[in-house]
């Protein structure tokens, strides 16, 4: 069989990435280039900012991915990109671009969802086997994904309230930490001690999570401690917030595994990048005989050879995309 080469586009949030996969699971070459210092200055991302980066840096990321590979566009067998979902401004900067490059180089345009990169970085691991559990893990998702094939997504537990991502970005703020919450927090409860007692969420037998009242006990405790001029020991409450948050992720992963009886597990999404969150998983998966794969932490967190992956089945399928492809901010994966 003919090796395919497929050019993926990520613009989804701040960062501007291509890569160029084979086969769906080789890495030729991938180019990140990254707005977070420029977003750092305002604490978070500022989509009108980000927007423009994309559109000043797209045309400098093909360049720079090609030479990476010694090849053209004419080389490539398709071109996937991010269409949603995201900040609207970004997505749109790649996916008209690469409408453009489809459309001169007459190639295949492959609609690829966001969330279905990051499950499918893991074929850059090894080659995904079905059945399996997964745990999607982000700033915008926190879901267990139960994948009988390739695209078969059925889910059986969601977050109730606020993404795991979402709620360490705003205990972050909480916390005076830099942008991104998430790995700062992580490195500063490296240095603190679980002394601080927070509410353990969703108690009962259920695979949802909710991490509404954990952020919340967070704020209130802040507050409080301030109010009354008591010093915060943030190095312990970082720690005490963070194994309340990825035990609840452990567990109720280990439920599924339990009633689901799964033998593979995959980890996807920006917060599986994190040691302590893949420690703990590994940990239990090693206790009940199951086998965990995460990304490398560099396909964790946004990039594009994860796009070009999840490209891959779709390509194999003949699921082409023609130039009327819109970019969408919110489109539910696990809905189609």
């Amino acid at each position: 069989m003919k090796d395919i080469y497929i050019l993926g586009i990520e613009s989804s949030c701040d960062e501007t990435s291509m890569s160029i996969i084979k086969n769906g699971c080789i890495e030729i070459a991938t180019t990140v280039l990254t707005q977070m210092d420029t977003h750092a200055k305002f604490g978070g991302v500022v989509p009108e900012i980000a927007s423009r980066m994309h559109t000043e840096n797209i045309t400098m990321v093909l360049e720079d991915i090609l030479n990476k590979a010694n090849m053209k566009v004419e080389d490539m067998d398709a071109i996937a990109v991010t269409y949603a979902p995201g900040l609207l401004g970004g997505l749109l900067v790649g996916v008209e671009f690469a409408k453009v490059l489809s459309y001169v180089y007459n190639k295949p345009l492959i609609a690829t969802h966001h969330i279905a990169g990051h499950i499918y970085a893991n074929n850059l691991v090894e080659k995904l086997e079905f059945p399996l559990l997964a745990l999607v893990v982000s700033g915008g998702h926190t879901e267990l994904v139960l994948m009988e094939d390739d695209y078969k997504f059925k889910v059986i537990g969601k977050t109730l309230d606020d993404a795991a991502g979402e709620c360490f970005d705003k205990v972050a703020r909480v916390l005076g930490l830099p942008y991104p919450g998430g790995p700062n927090v992580e490195k500063l409860a490296l240095e603190g001690e679980p002394t601080y007692d927070l509410p353990v969420p969703m108690t009962n037998n259920s695979l949802d999570f909710s991490f509404s009242g954990l952020k919340s006990a967070v704020v209130n405790l802040n507050h409080n401690e301030t109010q009354r001029g008591n010093e915060v020991r943030k190095k312990d409450l970082a720690r005490s917030f963070q194994d309340v948050a990825f035990e609840e992720l452990v567990k109720k992963t280990k439920m599924a595994i339990e009633t689901y009886n799964v033998k593979r597990v995959i980890m996807a999404g920006g917060v599986s990048a994190s040691k302590a969150l893949r420690t703990k998983m590994q940990d239990m998966c090693d206790e009940l005989n199951v086998k965990l794969s995460v990304p490398p932490i560099k396909y964790c967190t946004d990039n594009a050879a994860m796009i070009a992956c999840a490209a891959y089945p779709k390509f194999i399928k003949k699921e082409f995309v023609d130039l009327d492809l819109k970019a969408e901010s919110q489109v539910d994966l696990f809905g189609e």
